[in-house]
Order: structure tokens, then sequence, then C-alpha cells
């Protein structure tokens, strides 16, 4: 029997919850005006999973949307991340033990599980981190790895005093740099242009297709990992 506590749980990307939603149950679609959006039972919870797109502002509004139409009492920011560490490994778990976004910084709850996982600070920015040079230079902050929305996520946590956690999984590692130019491929709506992004590497075939090939392997892992991992927590 579920508890009727409703976790909220926010991602970029419908394909982050792809581990995820093999342990679910009673899932169903949320007409929301959202990019995707559905509840579900995960364990003994009722659960709801929301993208919206990336950047912290897709994920604040996915966060309201959310807040506004459903009992949420608890809230996790959770998806695909880039180490900065060079100790973490592609499908790796990320657990943040604060949230930094420039000169704010927030608090995160740590969910309760035996499985194991890496921690540290997270950085929260408003872009891809394209360059292993970048990569370097946030490192050099404390954080450990980085992404583009649990900034967003984190904030309206913190004006609602729900307790927020945030958990990642690692899709490519610190000395890694992109060929293609996934800044110039977001659109307004948090999506990336596939064509833009297709164009962007017939510019180069030879080295970028097998880059973008090898991305969607990692992303797949990655997946997998962290519905592993979230199905067997307490939040």
């Amino acid at each position: 029997m579920v508890s009727g506590e409703r976790l909220l749980l926010i991602a970029a990307e419908p394909r982050e919850f792809g581990g995820l939603l093999g342990f679910c149950r009673n899932l169903q679609r949320l007409e929301w005006p959202v990019n995707w959006a559905r509840s579900a039972e995960l364990g003994d919870r009722e659960v709801v999973l929301v993208a919206n797109g990336a950047g912290p502002g897709r994920a604040s509004l996915a966060a309201e949307t959310a807040k506004l139409a459903s009992r949420v009492v608890s809230v996790c920011s959770m998806g695909f991340c880039g180490a900065l560490d060079r100790s973490l490994n592609v499908g790796d778990i990320f657990v943040a033990d604060c949230v930094r976004a420039g000169a704010r910084s927030f608090s995160v709850s740590q969910p309760v599980t035996r499985q194991a996982y890496c921690s540290g600070a997270l950085a929260s920015i408003s872009h891809v981190a394209q360059t292993a040079e970048e990569k370097s230079r946030l490192r050099t902050t404390g954080a450990w790895a980085v992404e583009m929305e649990a900034a967003g996520v984190a904030e309206k946590a913190a004006e609602w005093e729900l307790p927020f956690y945030c958990v990642k999984a690692v899709t490519d590692l610190a000395e890694e740099s992109f060929g293609v130019d996934f800044n110039a491929a977001l659109r307004l709506d948090g999506s990336f242009d596939t064509m833009r992004v297709l164009a962007g590497a017939m510019r180069r075939p030879v080295k970028l297709f097998p880059e973008l090939i090898r991305l969607r392997g990692r992303c797949q892992t990655a997946a997998k990992a962290l519905g592993e991992f979230i199905a067997g927590c307490r939040f």
C-alpha cells in the first residue's frame, strides 16, 4: 500500500527516467503544461516524474507546475551529469551534498541507501560544459560534477521548505571535450535540436558521429544505473 506522500523527481529529458520506469507501477500520463509528466507508484510511495528540458529555468517551471497540481512533500533533481573529478567514471552515481550556482549554495538532504555512490559539491550552470578546460576550471571551485538543472529545483524546494535531494549519473568524463556544440543546438523549450546536432556532426563526420553514438550508449548506461539506485533509496 502506498503512503500517499508524493516524491517529485525532476529531470531534463524523459530518457533520464528510462531506468526507473521498470520499477514503477500504475504509470499514468499527466496532462500538465510541461514537456513530459507521469505519476506512478515506486515501492510504498507515490511519485511524480517531470521532464521539462535543460537549464535551471525549465527545471524551476517543472517544480512550480508539479507543486500547484500535486501534494508534493519532497523533491529530487535527478538525471545525467558530467564528471569534473577524474575519479568519476561513466555510469557512476553521484549524490550531491551541496549544489552551487555561482555565488549561491543550496544544502541537500541525503537519501538512505546501502548502495555505493560518490558524493561532493555539484556545480549547476546554465549551459553545457563543452570542454575539458572548462571542466578543469569548475573543478578548482571544489565541485566534483556539473549539470544544468539542480539549482532551479533547489531554489524552489528551499522556498517551499521541502526536503531536497540531488542524484545524478555520469555520462562524460572530466578529461573529455565535446566536438559537437550542444549549446548552439539548445532550443528555448530546453530540448536539443536534433537536426542542428547532426548538421554540426556532418562537419567532421569521421570523428563526431562516433562521439554521438558513444554518448547515446553512455546515456543508456547512466539511465539504468540511476533507475536502480533511486529505486533502492529511501527519500
